[in-house]
């Protein structure tokens, strides 16, 4: 039973959706949780204690942090203070995809996608420029960022708090390769739409959104030290996620933004599919199924040890389920003793993220946005970027890990 409820889940989850039903991949997910404790494969509290809630508060916390810097409107100042370079298109990319990245390590990719395309966008069209590779630079830069440290995207904070990895180690081994495969990535969207960053015609467009609060100071200036504080909380021997649950807590205590605004802000829909998936993983691992999987895996062969197979295996889960759920299939199967499977596991499922554009969240965003505002992206124009700039991303990864 555990195996067959596994199975749909994961099925409904690749498929992102049920046919007859309107349910995405969280309702799915939750759906298959729900089945494993309804048909008794895992009681109610071993559920309930399956749940990483250290991961959870970081996840929680760092979504707070990000909320504040939203609402005071510090990620739309960020993005108006680049445009100024918008003469010099080649520029203008280096600064963007930089900012993005470095935005996106610390932060959340997704929070940076969805407050920079409206506001590039317009100004884009407005400047007769062609939105593409800005926007397509922008959303790969955001997915290279985010692998470069523990907090940059929610799968990278599952495997840290599940692997203990220390956190200035995190960045030692995969800042560096993040770094190369920014600047390989420039170089690809250089080549790819050379001759295409010129003006051609300039014509009005509607101003982007304004969902979005005016730049307020002192509130950017709140969550900035919030981050630098918690970062450096990090180099410290305080858990992780007790340091981010404090730092969130702090930024409670205001006088002007209110508490139902901040959180009205954080994802509860990600913290519920980490939750069902959590429950979902256990039950199958309570049933040893998933371990003779693995069994027959590695008898034809495959060996997680080995960094060219978990990075290729890594890819095509995150490319099926998405990154999350992927890492969730391998964490039990990495070597606790091996902190380089954790951090090849972590770079392969997010460099996986730019190959096509289901791959990521970030990449749905800017096309969302995007669209909203005119501009197309298809699946075949992002291919055009996402293909070569993930293949060059993974061989990066792969001659890292043999230094």
């Amino acid at each position: 039973m555990s195996l067959t409820i596994f199975l749909i889940t994961y099925l409904g989850i690749a498929l992102g959706k049920v046919p007859g039903l309107v349910i995405d991949r969280v309702g799915i997910a939750l759906l298959g949780a729900i089945a494993m404790v309804g048909f008794g494969v895992v009681s109610t509290p071993s559920a309930v204690q399956a749940i990483d809630l250290p991961t959870i508060l970081l996840l929680y916390s760092l979504m707070v942090i990000s909320a504040q810097l939203r609402l005071g409107g510090f990620y739309t100042w960020a993005a108006s203070r680049i445009l100024t370079l918008l003469a010099r298109p080649k520029a203008f990319l280096l600064v963007l995809m930089a900012v993005s990245a470095v935005l996106s390590a610390l932060l959340a990719n997704d929070i940076v996608c969805f407050a920079f395309t409206p506001v590039l966008t317009a100004a884009l069209i407005r400047s007769g420029r062609s939105p593409m590779p800005f926007l397509l630079g922008l959303a790969v830069s955001s997915n290279i960022g985010s692998a470069a440290t523990i907090i940059g995207n929610p799968q990278n904070m599952l495997i840290g708090q599940v692997g203990q990895l220390a956190f200035g180690r995190f960045i030692a081994w995969c800042a560096p390769p993040a770094l190369v495969c920014l600047l390989g990535s420039y170089l690809l969207l250089l080549r790819i739409y050379r001759g295409q960053m010129e003006v051609k015609e300039t014509r009005p467009t509607n101003e982007a959104p304004g969902a979005w609060p005016d730049f307020n100071p002192w509130q950017s200036a709140k969550g900035v030290i919030a981050v630098v504080g918690l970062v450096t909380l990090f180099f410290t021997s305080i858990p992780r996620e007790v340091s981010a649950i404090a730092i969130a807590g702090f930024l409670l205590c205001s006088r002007r933004m209110k508490t139902r605004d901040i959180l009205g802000l954080v994802d509860w829909h990600l913290i519920t599919l980490f939750c069902a998936l959590f429950i979902v993983i256990h039950a199958i691992g309570q049933a040893h199924d998933l371990n003779l999987v693995m069994d027959r895996l590695a008898g034809w062969g495959m060996d997680l040890g080995n960094s060219a197979m978990l990075t290729g295996l890594t890819v095509v889960l995150s490319n099926l389920f998405s990154n999350v759920p992927a890492v969730m299939l391998l964490i039990p199967f990495m070597d606790p003793l091996d902190p380089q499977q954790w951090y090849t596991l972590a770079l392969s499922s997010t460099f996986a993220g730019n190959l096509f554009v289901l791959g990521s969240i970030a990449n749905l965003i800017v096309i969302e946005q995007a669209s909203r505002m005119g501009v197309v992206i298809s699946f075949g124009e992002h291919a055009r970027v996402g293909v070569p700039v993930t293949l060059m991303s993974l061989i990066v990864l792969l001659v890292w890990g043999m230094i």
